[in-house]
């Protein structure tokens, strides 16, 4: 798909990895809508701020009257409570499972009629390694983003037939304020979505973005063992 001429939506855009994806998208020549809860807070020139909070149907559904002709949407906002499955507060799991999963299918629901009148159009779900690994020190986003990846295989299928690909996107830990408390190796953001936008104009169904979710993935195959050795 080419990006130039294209008009795209990016969620949470007003930093890290959705600040990037925004700054990107502009500079290959698309027309960028830079959603995010408070539209003042995102600082990139060029681009047009729009309110939007995922959790908020009122809220999704005046972003998509207000960003009209929307033919590539990245689904990127997120949460990160940092909550276990086993003693977390409730309402923060409840919080990862309306932002990652409940959001993300209210905000493509919302702008699938706009998305399948182009001939061609694309969505873009970030995701994680995560998807494939559950970590207990946040389990609650982990099963999160799980849910998220089993529902963008389930919306590949269900928006192809009106010519809307479906990408995700799979990547470790990034140099972003998400993870600014975690001494561990980091992905550069610009460089993540450098390859998360080469997918979308390839057409790839799953970016796997870093050696991390290459790894994670080509375990999978191998059972409860090979990604938990503490069981095998």
């Amino acid at each position: 798909m080419r990006i130039e001429g294209q008009t795209a939506l990016v969620t949470g855009a007003n930093r890290g990895l959705g600040r990037h994806l925004a700054m990107q998208l502009r500079d290959r020549g698309a027309t960028v809508y830079a959603a995010a809860r408070n539209p003042a807070s995102v600082d990139l020139a060029g681009v047009k701020p729009v309110a939007l909070d995922v959790t908020d149907s009122a809220s999704i559904a005046a972003a998509a009257e207000a960003a009209g002709d929307v033919s590539i949407l990245v689904n990127n906002a997120g949460s990160a409570t940092y909550a276990s499955l086993l003693t977390g507060d409730l309402a923060d799991i409840r919080l990862e499972i309306d932002t990652h999963f409940l959001g993300t299918l209210a905000v493509t629901r919302a702008f699938a009629p706009t998305l399948g009148a182009h001939d061609s159009s694309a969505v873009l779900n970030v995701l994680s390694v995560t998807s494939w690994l559950n970590i207990p020190d946040f389990g609650a986003y982990c099963a999160a983003k799980s849910a998220a990846w089993s529902m963008t295989n389930g919306l590949r299928q269900e928006l192809a037939p009106q010519g809307t690909r479906v990408s995700g996107l799979h990547v470790g830990y990034m140099d972003t304020d998400m993870t600014a408390g975690l001494d561990a190796p980091k992905a550069d953001p610009a460089d993540v979505a450098r390859i998360a936008l080469d997918g979308i104009a390839a057409g790839t169904a799953e970016i796997v973005a870093d050696e991390t979710s290459r790894t994670v993935l080509a375990g999978l195959s191998a059972g409860v063992g090979a990604l938990y050795p503490q069981f095998a």
